[in-house]
């Protein structure tokens, strides 16, 4: 099951086209004012406000081969996942999903980006985390082997 989650999640899934096997169909929403290329450099009020989200509803975790950051929240959030996609754009945004009674999106760091970028960022900052949150960001490092010296 792991396996295949990873697959679907790794897979490009362009607007309107179904995941493999006749599941729902999954949206990246992409960057709104983002060029390919450009790296936004977001200051202290943006970096304080994605702490915030991510202590509180964001997942630190992983699918067994690659560590990923996951924030899923309500489509009414829409806005907010577009400022995430604006400030942070090595993320991803997927969706909207609808399924169970529930409406949402999902913003995902992967690969380089998280290693590299957001990391490091947020192992800068533990302190400003709660101990819960930055426990669950320690063992995401540990277990997937990111060094962020804090």
């Amino acid at each position: 099951m792991l396996e295949r989650r990873a697959a679907w999640q790794n897979r490009g899934v362009a607007d309107g086209e179904t995941a493999e096997g006749g599941g729902e169909a999954r949206r990246d929403v992409g960057a709104v004012g983002i060029r390919d290329g450009q790296s936004p450099n977001p200051g202290e009020f943006e970096i304080g406000f994605l702490l915030g989200i991510l202590a509180g509803e964001g997942h630190f975790g992983g699918d067994g081969r690659q560590p990923e950051v996951t924030l899923r929240m309500h489509t009414r959030h829409e806005t907010l996942f577009r400022w995430l996609q604006a400030n942070f754009p090595g993320g991803r945004i997927y969706g909207p999903y609808h399924h169970g009674g529930r409406s949402y999106y999902q913003w995902m760091a992967r690969g380089q980006y998280l290693r590299q970028h957001l990391a490091p960022l947020i192992g800068a900052r533990l302190q400003e985390l709660d101990s819960y949150a930055a426990e669950r960001f320690r063992k995401m490092c540990r277990d997937y082997g990111i060094d962020v010296r804090s």
